[in-house]
């Protein structure tokens, strides 16, 4: 049997090259730095103050949006923990997981609060995050529709269309006839401030300042109305006016433009809703 040939130098300087290249080529890769955020802790180099409350908050926003239900308003009540990723290049990604529970205070003797899992990715500045959320439910799914169900007929049994000013007054009040119509006006406004949130900017409604019911052909409820909406980073006071249609267990249509105070450009959306249970979305 002849004896094997000792491979060329060539092929011998080839194999001995190829582990150098893969170990120069793993670490000339860009490596996306991560962040294990805790809350109420100064935030890491690079990441914004906050930004696990803004995270969950455009969840939120996202989610009531997606629900399309007066009756399952959720805000934010405490972020449990989260995690941030951030590329230069691409944005911000926060993985957390939070509690919340009802937006209406007079919504007393069922369970308060709810958890949510979600994953937000910030554009670096641009607005309109994507979402992945899931929930547990606060309370069924058939009270919720009953709820619905009697708003929906209470605003279809007035004998004459809506036409009122400020929601709340001048003193933060509320009247507890006009509290669904507030509940609408949050509804719909949640699209408006989630397609509006970026990595450095998130909104609250603080005022429904002009709201008319307009005749519809068919059993919708059709709403005109004006927003005033709080940036905080900013502290600017933005309003904005809603056209939403709505009909309980239907997908939420709504459509609005803005008029940014520091900026004379407007901005304006469009949306419909599926009509999905409110445990799991995601714009991802």
């Amino acid at each position: 049997m002849p004896p094997s040939r000792p491979p060329p130098p060539a092929l011998l300087l080839s194999l001995w090259l190829l582990p150098s290249l893969a170990l120069a080529a793993a670490a000339a890769a860009p490596v996306k730095p991560e962040y294990t955020v805790v809350s109420g802790q100064p935030p890491a180099v690079g990441l914004p103050r906050g930004i696990l409350q803004l995270a969950a908050r455009a969840a939120l926003h996202f989610l009531n949006f997606r629900a399309g239900s007066p009756s399952a308003l959720r805000v934010l009540a405490a972020v449990q923990e989260g995690r941030a990723w951030v590329d230069p290049q691409e944005g911000c990604e926060v993985d957390l997981v939070f509690s919340t529970e009802h937006y209406n205070p007079e919504q007393e003797g069922e369970e308060r609060l709810g958890k949510c899992s979600a994953r937000v990715f910030f554009k670096n500045e641009k607005p309109r995050p994507a979402v992945n959320v899931t929930c547990t439910r606060l309370f069924e799914k058939s009270k919720r529709q009953e709820k619905d169900y009697l708003l929906y007929k209470q605003m279809k049994q007035l004998k004459t269309r809506l036409d009122v000013v400020s929601i709340p007054d001048n003193q933060g009040h509320i009247d507890p006839s006009l509290r669904p119509l507030w509940d609408l006006a949050f509804l719909g406004s949640s699209y408006v401030m989630w397609e509006k949130t970026s990595q450095f900017l998130h909104y609250y409604l603080i005022q429904l300042s002009s709201v008319k019911q307009l005749k519809t052909d068919d059993d919708s409820i059709d709403f005109d109305f004006t927003v005033l909406l709080h940036e905080f980073s900013t502290q600017e006071i933005i309003p904005c006016r809603i056209h939403m249609v709505w009909y309980p267990g239907k997908p939420l249509k709504v459509n609005y433009h803005c008029q940014e105070l520091q900026n004379p450009e407007e901005t304006s959306g469009t949306a419909e809703a599926s009509a999905m249970e409110p445990a799991e979305f995601s714009t991802f």
